[in-house]
Order: C-alpha cells, then structure tokens, then sequence
C-alpha cells in the first residue's frame, strides 16, 4: 500500500473507537506515516487528526494513551533523523541507488518538526500538544542527538514551556487540565529544557498540578495499596503469608509499571524545581500540607495492617520463604522509592523556607519546621528501615528543621507535645516502639529553650520507660563476680531496634542534663540517672554508648557547668563507683552491638575487642579531660593503676593507647595539659602507664616485696614471721 492511501485509511480509522488488536494496529500506522510522509502538509494534518481523533481518545486507557503518543512522535523523531544522516551519507550516489535504498521521507529534521508543531492546532487541547511537544524533543535532543538547528531546538522549548502554562492554568468555564498526561510530558521534556526555557514556567500553576499526578490516582494513588494487603495476608503453621498472585500484589505490580510510578523520581525533581521558582509561598505551603496528609494516610493504612506487627528481627521467623523472598522485598522497594520522592520536594520546601523571606519570617518558620518533622515522622517505618535515612537529603531536611524548630521553645514544646505517646510505658507493638524511636531522638535536640518542668515531663519521663529495660533480656554475656572465668548469657536478646530505643534515651536524658538552665533538675536526676547507667551496662547499652554517657555526666558535673558549684563532689563519687567496679567486671570480650563501627568517643576507631572491665578503665580514661584540676592528677595516677588491670595483653595495650591519645591529642585544655606532661615526665607517669609501676618512681607493692626478697643481701639478718607474732 502506497503511502498516500495508508494515509487516507489510518484517516478514516480515527473516526470510530476500535478493539485492542485494532487500535494497536493504528498506532503502527501512525508511527510509520510519521517517519515517511514527505508532504509537510500531510505532516499537519496527521498530527491534528491524530489529536481528536476518537479511536485514540475515546478509550478509557488513560495514562497509557498519553504514554503511546509521547512514545510514536519520539521514535518517529529518530527516525527522521536518521534518515537524515544516511541521506547526507549517499549524497554523492547516483540519484536512483537513492531512492531505491532510501527509506523515509525527504524532509530534514527542522522541516519535520516545523510541520508536527504546526498540527497542534485549537481542535485539541494543550496538554495533548504538550505529549507530543514532548515527544519531539525527546527524539531529536536526547541522548546527546542534537538534531536540529538552535533556533528551531528554541523553538521546540518554547513550544512545551508555553503548552505547559497553558495546560496548567485555570480558565473557567473550561475543564482543568488532567494532572497525569502535564506530568508525564514535563517529566521526559524538562531534563531537556534549557535554563531560559525552565524559567518560563508558570511554577505557581506548576506545582498543585504535579503534586496531584505525583500523589493522587495517577501516581500513589494516597497509599491505598497499603490497605489492599491486609486482605490477602494469610496465616499457615505460625507463619504469615502473601501470595504472588493475590489482588493486592498484582495491583502493586501494575502501581509500579506506571509511567509516573517508575518516574517518580524526575517527577520529585519537576516539583522540587517549581517549588524553588514559585512566586506564591501560599502555593509552597498548601503543597507542605499535601505531603503531611499524604504520609499520615500512609502511616495509618501501614498500621491497621498485620505486617505492621512485625520487627526486622522477627520477619525471618514469622515470614514464609516465599513472601519474604518475593512480596515483602517488592513492598518495600515501593515505600522506600516513595519515601526518596517525598524527601526530594520536602527538602526543596525546607531549602526556599531558609530563603524566602515570608517563610522565614518567625511567625512561619517554625510552623514549616513542625510539619516537615511530622511528614518525616510519617515515613520513620520506611526511613528507619536498614539504615533507609543515611543519604545526604534526608539529614539535611531533618537537621535543618530541628535547628529552626530548635530557636522557638514553645514551638518545640508543643510539637513534643502533639508526638507523645500517650502510654508512660514500653508499647507492646513494633510501629508504636519505632515512632518512640523518632520521638527521643527528636527530643534530644530541643530541651535548650524548653523550660526544667517541661524538659522534665516530655523528655526525661519519656525517657524513663527505656533506661530500666526488661532484666531477663540481653544481647551481651554478664560476668559473674565470683568467678570472672564463667559467663552467663540470658535466653532473650534484645532486637536492633530495642538497643536503638535505649541508647536513644541516654542520650534525650544526657541532653537535658547538659543544659545550664536545668541546673536544679540535673543535681536531683544525675544519682538516678548514674544508677540506672551502671545498671544497664553491659546488658541494654553498648559500650560506646555507656562510653559517652559517662563522659558526659562528669563533664556536666565539672567547671564550668553550674551544678558543679553545688556538687562538687559528685564526679569524683561517680568515678570511683567505676573504679570499684573495674576488679569484678567481667573478662570476656563482648560482641560488637548492632551498627557498631565508625569513629566513637574521643576519636577511637569504634568495632575494636572490649571486654566489660576494658571497657570501665576506657570510660575513667575518656572522663581524666574534664575532672577538677585539685583532683586531675591524683586521678591520673588512679587510672593508670586501673589500665594495668585489665587482663588480656590485647585489651591492656588498646587501653594504653587510648590513655596516651587523651594526653597528645589536644582534648585537654592548656592547665591540665601542662599538668598531665609533668606528671608523665617527671612524675612516674610514662612508667605507671606503660610498665604498671606505682606514681613516683617505685614499683607496685607486690613487685616492690618480691624485689626485696630478690636482692637481699647474704648473711643478713631476716625478722622471723614467728617472732613477730610474738
């Protein structure tokens, strides 16, 4: 068939709606007269038929129509131009070897897009202009192509910046827009755009309408698919279970085909952009409430579900191998690639709030604070996931609104406030423990402008449930006291994210001493707190964690702090309490707590070989840079002695090194940095430390005995044990 009459008979196949195998048919067609039809003409007026015709729109294929229009102009681009090259390749044949090897039509590549623009007439809308605007530009410029000419590529930009506004902006009495096909065009064509052509778009009609294509039923559809799989979560021998062909993964499956879908992430970058170049910041903060109810309705249909009711620790033994294997890894790949999108336009909104002058203004900039941290509160299931928070985006969204949240006390108050678990205990269910999580470690960086009775009643008794774990669970070996060679290990070790919980509220607590202001409160808590501490060690803390804790506490109760005018003694106290405890603690080495590793207190590689005892004598040495200078060197003294009791020549020598870092690696301050020198120099210090000799010169009274008895001399005259007695 000649190319004139396929053209006439795809013409007449516009005008009524056909089955599937038909319409695809057409499709083909379509594609095939774009790539070869010479007449510019025909070009145009393809174009526009295609636009309105029936057979393509009157379908209720939604997004899959829109995807096929951008995908026929954008292979019929590249047709185009190569057939171009090749032409240009043949220019020296013979005319007829051209035209008997030459496929396509003769146009070049600025004619063929001059005429498909001029086919996107007022018979059809501008969105559908924009698909294949889209198209266009794709074919001729991606990939590096660089098809045509810059003034025609210009053209072509202006042509889908303008399509767009158009698109976007609201003109009664006519029908908006749908959001879906504007999105899915903008998300192949804005990569392309030039910086003059982006900041042509109307941002402020921009943004509602991707955030609806990102969120609404084109997109996420608001998270119902998280509701749909409680249904099909069936139990068998203990286990749960979600088959591969239930109603809910295949809809999951179909979500994730979806052109928006696997394009979620350009499209997270499309909002971010509008959101950066909006003009109206009431536009910026509507989109701000838009994610916080997405990501609550999220949380909520996550936890009404069985699954929810699972820990990381517990899926291997709850999950069945086939859903654990197949279903659960697709789950979460979805929440994780929405969670990633969502933190994009989050961190595009905190970022313009740091500049844009209403948003910053303090009557806002807290408000924009609270609810970024309730949208990321939302998401801590997902983000707290394997380590899912740990990229550059999220910290800096997070951070940079605790530290706005952080400069408006009853701000923060109330947002703690509205976080709160209302139970005053350990909860029972796994989310409800996770959103604990986020709330202590949010909490440690607020109690600066809170007042004492509120740091005391949202954080501190918050925090108390956590420091008194359940005895009968522990994830380290205890040490009997009366046989340092036996060790006992309790039957229920604590999940990875029991010890995260813990470990959290040490550090709220430590948070909350630390503050000047609540000077009276530390002075009441710091003997509790201190108890609690040895308590939990090495049961329910790690040793880095007591470590830094303990640094801390005699820090807060050392000069400058106000609470070490009224308790002056009190550090000493605490560090003696470890001291005492060094001779009976335990030998063996403990294992390494989940997420150990990296660089802990004081700069020491983190992940080394600690035992319970190794790790006290590492605790009295991190404390000797802040102690009372009256006592720094009786101390010094104290701890060397303790450093040498440490059993175990590998754990020995790593509680050397770390003494001899505290003394050159500049923690100390200039007064006791002089002091310590001295006292290594010329005070027995270097001898204490290195060969277990007593400060001053003189060996340890054991040594010093059998010393005695070694060189006594010959013929002497020895006091008898016997007599002596007598």
């Amino acid at each position: 068939m000649s190319i004139d009459r396929l053209l006439t008979t795809v013409l007449q196949s516009y005008q009524d709606v056909h089955d599937d195998a038909r319409t695809e048919q057409i499709f083909g067609s379509t594609a095939l007269l774009l790539t070869n039809l010479s007449n510019p003409l025909n070009l145009s007026l393809l174009t526009s038929q295609l636009l309105i015709a029936p057979a393509i729109w009157g379908r209720r294929d939604g997004m899959r129509t829109c995807y096929r229009i951008i995908s026929i102009f954008n292979t019929a681009a590249i047709h185009v131009r190569r057939n171009e090259l090749e032409k240009g390749k043949k220019k020296g044949q013979q005319q007829h070897q051209l035209q008997q090897q030459r496929s396509g039509g003769d146009l070049s590549s600025n004619a063929w897009t001059a005429a498909i623009l001029k086919g996107a007439d007022d018979q059809s809308g501008r969105w559908q202009h924009l698909l294949v605007f889209s198209g266009v530009l794709m074919g001729m410029e991606g990939n590096h192509r660089y098809s045509l000419s810059s003034g025609m590529r210009n053209t072509v930009e202006l042509a889908v910046v303008t399509a767009t506004n158009l698109a976007v902006q609201s003109r009664e009495p006519e029908p908006p827009a749908p959001s879906g096909p504007v999105a899915l065009a903008l998300n192949y064509a804005f990569p392309l755009l030039s910086d003059s052509a982006r900041a042509g778009l109307n941002c402020d009609a921009l943004v509602p309408v991707a955030a609806r294509a990102m969120l609404g039923g084109d997109g996420l559809q608001d998270g119902v698919v998280l509701a749909s799989i409680d249904q099909d979560v069936r139990q068998a021998e203990q286990k749960f279970m979600w088959l591969e062909n239930s109603p809910s993964y295949l809809h999951l499956q179909q979500l994730e085909q979806r052109p928006l879908i696997s394009g979620l992430g350009p499209l997270s970058t499309l909002l971010a952009h509008a959101v950066q170049f909006a003009r109206d910041s009431d536009v910026v903060m509507q989109l701000q409430d838009d994610l916080v109810a997405f990501t609550a309705r999220l949380l909520q249909h996550w936890q009404t579900g069985k699954l929810s009711e699972l820990e990381i620790s517990e899926e291997s033994v709850f999950l069945t191998p086939e859903t654990l294997e197949t279903t659960w890894i697709a789950l979460w790949q979805f929440l994780k690639k929405t969670m990633y999108a969502v933190v994009a336009v989050l961190q595009s909104i905190v970022t313009r709030s740091l500049l844009d002058h209403r948003l910053k203004h303090h009557t806002v900039a807290p408000t924009i604070a609270t609810k970024t941290l309730h949208t990321l509160r939302n998401l801590y299931f997902i983000s707290s996931r394997n380590g899912s928070d740990a990229f550059q985006v999220y910290a800096f969204t997070y951070l940079t609104s605790l530290d706005t949240l952080s400069r408006y006390g009853p701000a923060s108050a109330s947002f703690l406030r509205s976080i709160l678990s209302p139970q005053s205990a350990i909860p029972p269910h796994p989310l409800h423990r996770t959103l604990d999580l986020f709330y202590l470690n949010t909490a440690e960086h607020l109690p600066l402008l809170l007042s004492p009775p509120d740091c005391e009643a949202l954080i501190i008794q918050p925090a108390t449930a956590y420091l008194n774990p359940p005895p009968s669970s522990s994830p380290f070996p205890s040490s009997n006291n009366n046989n340092n060679n036996t060790t006992t290990t309790t039957t229920t070790p604590l999940s990875p994210r029991m010890i995260q919980l813990f470990e959290a509220a040490h550090s709220a607590v430590l948070a909350c001493l630390a503050c000047p202001h609540n000077a009276p409160l530390t002075a009441r808590l710091v003997p509790f707190y201190a108890e609690t501490l040895f308590a939990s060690f090495p049961a329910h803390i790690s040793p880095r964690q007591f470590r830094l804790a303990f640094r801390t506490l005699v820090q807060i109760l050392s000069p400058p702090f106000a609470v070490s005018w009224d308790q002056a003694a009190l550090a000493d106290v605490l560090l003696e309490m470890v001291r005492f405890r060094v001779g009976g603690a335990g030998r063996v080495p403990l294992p390494l707590s989940p997420g150990e590793g990296g660089v802990g207190v004081g700069g020491v590689e983190e992940g080394q070989e600690m035992s319970e005892q190794s790790a006290l004598v590492l605790t009295l040495v991190d404390a000797l840079p802040f102690l009372r200078v009256g006592i720094f060197e009786e101390w010094m003294g104290l701890v060397a002695g303790a450093v040498n009791e440490v059993v175990g020549e590998r754990l020995k020598e790593a509680a050397r090194r770390r003494f001899w870092e505290v003394l050159v690696s500049g923690e100390m301050d200039v007064e006791r940095a002089a002091i310590a020198a001295a006292w290594w120099g010329t005070k027995g210090g270097r001898e204490a430390v290195l060969f277990g000799r007593a400060v001053g010169g003189g060996p340890p009274p054991q040594q010093q005995q059998q010393q005695e008895e070694m060189y006594m001399m010959s013929g002497a005259l020895v006091e008898d044990e016997r007599e002596s007695k007598l």
